[in-house]
Order: C-alpha cells, then structure tokens, then sequence
C-alpha cells in the first residue's frame, strides 16, 4: 500500500513517472548456522519486496498509460550486488536477496518491454556505511576515493536517459570508473 501510495504520489504531483531506482536494502551480516529467521526475513522483506512494491505499481501505471493510447518510454533500474552474483560469507541472506533482485530484473525486462518499459540492474562495489564494516573502510586512501559511491551515478544516470532505450534485462557490474 505504501509503495502503491509513493507511486500516486508522484503521478499526481508530476503528471507520470518515467524512471524508477530501486535502491533499497540493508545488512543483517551472520553466518547460517547462527542466523535467525528474523534476520532471514528482514533482510528478503528489505530486498525483494522492496523492490517488488514499486515496481508492480509503476508497471500498472505505464500498462495504463499504454492501455488509453499513450506512448511510453519508462526505465526500472536495481540495485543487485556482487554478493548475489558472486556470493559472500556471512552474507546467505543479503546474497540471496540481492540474486533474487537480478533474476526479479532480468524476468520484468521480459514482461515489461511490450509497455515500452526497460529494466536493467547495477551490482555497485563502492564504499558506503554498509560496507565500511565489510573491510573496505581499511583501505588505503587512493583506492578509498576511487571506490566512492559517486562513481555508481554515471552509469544510472545512462540508464535512465533515452540513450540506453535499447539495454534491457542486463545486470551492470559496477566500481569506480568501470
């Protein structure tokens, strides 16, 4: 309902929504054998549903724009991980989630391109509050500047922008400058 509520919101204020970011998420780090269900469920909740809300309401939005003649040229962008792809220990249920985002982007690409709609994914690697505890608030401060989170924009600025109309369905590694 607050997801369903966010999307009216700026439907009202702005006419239409043409981009939406997904970038929700949070850490609840344990190995398996010491993880709680809560930690399990929270970490899923904070993920897929979060991604989920948005995106099932901006989709109905478009599919209506579409329904009543109206062209649309909309664009989903997530955020996954490299712990997803890759994998982390101490990571199952953020790896997991962050899997689920891809594979969540890689299925809606596919549904949503009759709408006129892309969906591509970002696994960023860069040095936030949630991964300075992860060890990377270590390193040194050459490679710190270069792994800053200012980095990632560039390439979700490109995936909402016309230019990228034709990349769908891709997951993006991204850090630094690559």
């Amino acid at each position: 309902a607050d997801a369903e509520q966010m999307v009216q919101a700026v439907v009202e204020r702005f006419g239409r929504v043409d981009v939406l970011v997904n970038n929700a998420g949070i850490l609840r780090d344990r190995m398996l054998v010491n993880m709680a269900e809560g930690e399990w469920d929270a970490v899923i909740a904070g993920h897929l549903k979060g991604t989920f809300g948005p995106t099932r309401h901006v989709a109905a939005h478009w599919r209506e724009l579409v329904k009543a003649g109206e062209t649309v040229d909309a664009r989903i962008i997530n955020t996954t991980s490299p712990s997803g792809i890759y994998g982390n220990v101490g990571q199952t249920n953020y790896g997991a989630a962050k899997a689920g985002v891809a594979a969540f982007t890689v299925i809606s690409a596919m549904e949503l391109a009759r709408y006129g709609v892309t969906c591509n994914a970002i696994a960023p690697a860069a040095i936030t509050r949630m991964t300075e505890d992860l060890g990377m608030g270590q390193l040194d401060e050459q490679t710190k500047a270069a792994m800053a989170p200012h980095w990632i924009a560039p390439i979700v600025t490109w995936l909402a922008s016309p230019e990228s109309a034709g990349v769908t369905g891709r997951i993006f590694q991204v850090s630094g400058r690559e």
